[in-house]
């Protein structure tokens, strides 16, 4: 009688061994298996086109389908028309002259950051970036690639991370010819120069968004601004750019 219970209980632990090994192996097949229990932090951030852009439409559902209702933080910060000197706080002209406004808007968006991540483990740290027109108007396409790299230096000094990933939305084809903003095309080149420059890095490319209905009703062709289904596809392209450098970071 002992025997046979002693047996029963040797193939129950036995069984029990088996199974732990594998959700242990099904856990580590995970592309997010890694530090589990921390959240991961998107920041999303820029002009216009970032404020246009509404997470809860495409971007949110996408993330959290990926990664978890509870596993994520996402904070996006906007103001229409601004240079990108306004969260940049080292941002000088060619000439070396320094803003007095540089700075402020990163500041307000990280009033925020700190709030939601106040008394939290995060896993990761995205930070999302759709700016530039206000550059490309204003002549500041030769100062924007060291602007780009500029503001991702800061904010990884700021929340003490070095692995941050980095997802820069291209500007669109607005104005490929030049002849209303006269650094477009310089813009368009430095955010992919920078975005290929590092494994952590990626671009989004919005040349198809600017046409169809904007959210007004409104036909649109080749516009400054996306309609509202170019919004939609955007937080879709922002999710899966940033979702793959996560997959990427955790198989590192």
């Amino acid at each position: 009688m002992n025997f046979h219970i002693s047996f029963k209980v040797a193939i129950l632990l036995l069984f029990s061994i088996k199974l732990s090994s594998f959700i242990y192996a099904v856990e580590e097949s995970s592309p997010f298996a890694l530090n589990s229990n921390g959240k991961h932090l998107f920041i999303l951030s820029g002009q216009s086109n970032m404020q246009g852009h509404r997470p809860e439409e495409a971007f949110t559902p996408s993330i959290k389908a990926a990664l978890g209702n509870d596993k994520v933080i996402i904070v996006q910060d906007a103001m229409g028309g601004q240079p990108i000197k306004r969260w940049w706080k080292s941002w000088k002209t060619i000439n070396g002259k320094i803003s007095k406004s540089n700075g402020d808007l990163y500041e307000r968006l990280m009033l925020k950051v700190r709030k939601f991540i106040k008394g939290e483990k995060i896993n990761s740290i995205t930070f999302i970036w759709m700016q530039g027109e206000r550059d490309a108007n204003m002549g500041l396409g030769q100062v924007y690639e060291d602007s780009l790299n500029g503001l991702y230096t800061q904010l990884s000094n700021d929340l003490g991370r070095k692995d941050i990933n980095y997802v820069i939305g291209r500007l669109s084809d607005f104005d490929l010819k030049n002849s209303r903003y006269p650094h477009w095309s310089m813009i368009r080149k430095a955010q992919v120069k920078v975005a290929e420059s590092n494994p952590r890095f990626s671009w989004v490319n919005t040349d198809d968004l600017n046409d169809g209905i904007n959210r007004k009703g409104k036909k649109i062709k080749n516009d400054l601004h996306y309609s509202a289904k170019g919004y939609k596809i955007l937080g879709k392209r922002f999710a899966m750019k940033a979702l793959k450098l996560i997959k990427r970071g955790t198989n590192n």
